[in-house]
């Protein structure tokens, strides 16, 4: 069974940091490409950040400098460092693999970024 975890959200003031995790199981981590996507209530999922089989990094353009993605495959795990947080990085952060045409997505973790 297929099982993407996210944790670590939480609530945190403007300038602050968290870091997200997301715990895999049930597929061959190693195969697949992981990515961070964020979503405000309303409007359409969009992407953050990947990190390839091979540990090749993209960003989407607000988060470049703030951001910070990174796998652990003996944990199988996924990160999400985030610095300098808005209130306009507040959103449902989502993990998602994707192999080919395989993907798959987990429930999702709440970051509130609020003075």
């Amino acid at each position: 069974q297929v099982q993407l975890v996210e944790s670590g959200g939480g609530w945190v003031q403007p300038g602050g940091s968290l870091r997200l995790s997301c715990v895999a199981s049930g597929f061959t981590f190693t195969d697949f490409a992981m990515s961070w996507y964020r979503q405000v209530t309303g409007k359409e999922r969009e992407f953050v950040a990947t990190i390839s089989s091979w540990n090749n990094l993209y960003y989407e353009d607000s988060v470049k400098s703030r951001y910070t993605i990174s796998r652990e495959n003996s944990k199988q795990t996924v990160y999400l460092q985030m610095n300098s947080l808005e209130p306009e990085d507040t959103a449902i952060y989502y993990c998602k693999a994707v192999r080919q045409h395989t993907e798959y997505w987990g429930q999702g973790t709440q970051v509130i970024v609020s003075s």
